[in-house]
């Protein structure tokens, strides 16, 4: 059975739920590993967040804001808790959002100090980024950190193991944990303040929801500027004591699946798109390990639950929902209880509110509230200042029906419907009818500006074969109704999805606007 959710539990600096977990498992248990495969114990991260982080102490100043530029791996775990260490405030940057979001970001932050590690830079082919960024923020090597610590330095580390809390700086939890962007997948990406309260929250939300063995790998290969990266696949196993396996990048599908069988992975964390992949490429042996899957980010297409069904012995793939002001789990399903089409029940502890849309029938707008919902949104001045949300509710955006046992389903964005001859139509309903006739694709739906019927529908796709006559055919034998199937269809080489593996709708409106100007 899963603990018991008790809120006052939520209430601890993310430094010290790290020491917590320690004395809870023990700190000769392995905790952290990554490619190089050179695991870490509790105390071993321990120690390393603290040599670390002294020496990023003595270049900053106590709750500076920085820059954290690195690939999900040990190292950005022990750079995020041996900022925590020393009271900086990690500012996870997304090294796949471009020059001018990542300015715009360093700006709004404050950040003057960026960390990063020159072999990921060599590997990810960022040179040219980082001499864009250097305009703007001093580039701190890590490498070059590392090949400067002493034997005093050594020592300092081994005497912090023993009594971490007279070497860490004393914080609260009301302080920021983390402080993140949002993907941009409608606009300009917005800072997010999360404090710790909200983080550690989170994890204990999700560990009363779900029955979490220690005994298990989490397996993440999400990066940890996507807060799903850093609450679920950082945060969650370290505080529970499951061994977090980092990997640098979602995009490697042939490496992922039979390192998570050598890894003897129990959970993969992911997006449906690359989990998708990952199952195509991989084999049965490669899954075996896994207890099941969790997907987050984006809708899980019903083709993903039928190739694991046939192929992986029904393996549970589990759709959850969140938003990184979140911190981000609001709901997910459970490997006992997992509801193909919904998002699972609500965690424990959020409080719900649907508001009703006009034009929009069933469901409404979901507001939520509790302990996971972010301090507020960074001012973009640089001035460190936030809005924190009225009477601390979050607005989502997302239209839901929600059932009387807590059940989500996600009907879409607000954003996400067009007005169509005066009916509201739903975009993402309108991409499950692409998905339903061209399963192995990858379809986005938008809508443009119309002078007869005020908006009409556009589906951009990578099937060749896609024609505007199979979605007809398939709306007149399901009943659904013609205004939502698009009278135009781009066709293109590759839908354009964001680093996390969300579908870029910025630069596909932009695509399709382009060519509509062009005709």
């Amino acid at each position: 059975m899963p603990r018991a959710f008790d809120a006052r539990e939520g209430e601890r600096p993310v430094f010290d739920a790290l020491l917590d977990a320690r004395a809870r498992f023990g700190g000769h248990k392995e905790i952290l590993e990554d490619q190089d495969r050179k695991p870490l114990t509790y105390t071993g991260l321990v120690r390393a967040a603290f040599v670390l982080g002294r020496k990023i102490a003595d270049m900053t100043t106590p709750q500076e804001h920085v820059g954290v530029l690195l690939p999900s791996s040990m190292g950005v775990v022990v750079t995020y808790f041996g900022l925590h260490a020393f009271g900086r405030v990690p500012v996870m940057l997304n090294f796949t959002a471009g020059s001018r979001n990542l300015k715009a970001a360093l700006a709004a932050a404050g950040v003057t100090r960026i960390l990063t590690a020159k072999r990921f830079v060599e590997n990810a082919k960022l040179d040219d980024l980082i001499a864009d960024l250097k305009s703007v923020a001093e580039i701190v090597w890590l490498d070059d950190i590392r090949g400067s610590i002493t034997l005093k330095d050594k020592l300092f580390g081994l005497a912090a193991g023993f009594f971490p809390k007279l070497f860490r700086t004393p914080t609260s939890a009301k302080d920021p944990g983390v402080i993140l962007f949002t993907s941009g997948s409608f606009g300009m990406p917005k800072g997010v303040v999360l404090s710790q309260a909200n983080l550690v929250s989170n994890v204990r939300q999700i560990e009363a929801h779900i029955d979490l063995d220690p005994n298990w790998v989490m397996f993440n290969p999400l990066p940890t500027f996507h807060c799903l990266g850093l609450t679920g696949g950082v945060l969650l196993p370290l505080l529970t004591g499951m061994k977090a396996f980092e990997y640098p990048s979602p995009l490697h599908t042939k490496q992922i699946p039979p390192l998570m069988r050598e890894a003897k992975a129990s959970i993969l964390l992911a997006t449906d798109t690359f989990v998708n992949q990952y199952a195509r490429a991989g084999t049965p042996e490669d899954f075996a390990s896994l207890q099941f899957v969790v997907c987050g980010a984006e809708k899980v297409r019903d083709e993903t639950h039928e190739l694991f069904a046939r192929d992986f012995n029904g393996l549970p793939v589990l759709e959850g929902y969140g938003a990184t002001e979140a911190s981000p789990v609001i709901a997910v399903n459970q490997p006992n209880d997992n509801r193909r089409g919904t998002v699972g029940k609500l965690l424990p502890g959020i409080e719900t509110r649907v508001e009703p849309v006009e034009g929009i029938p069933h469901g409404g707008v979901l507001h939520v509230r509790g302990a996971n919902v972010m301090a507020g949104y960074l001012h973009c001045d640089g001035s460190k200042g936030i809005d924190e949300p009225a009477d601390g509710w979050y607005d989502t955006g997302d239209v839901v029906e929600v059932d009387r046992e807590g059940v989500v389903r996600i009907l879409g964005r607000v954003k996400r419907f067009a007005k169509i001859g005066g009916e509201m139509v739903s975009l993402t309903a309108v991409e499950g009818i692409a998905e339903a006739v061209w399963p192995d694709g990858r379809h986005a739906v938008v809508s443009i500006p119309d002078k007869k019927k005020g908006e009409r529908l556009v589906l951009v796709t990578d099937r060749t074969d896609a024609e505007v006559a199979s979605l007809t055919a398939w709306a007149r034998r399901h009943g659904a109704p013609e205004l939502a199937v698009p009278k135009k269809i781009l066709k293109v080489s590759e839908v354009p999805v964001l680093g996390t593996g969300k579908t870029d709708y910025v630069a596909i409106q932009q695509m399709v606007e382009l060519e509509a100007e062009a005709a």
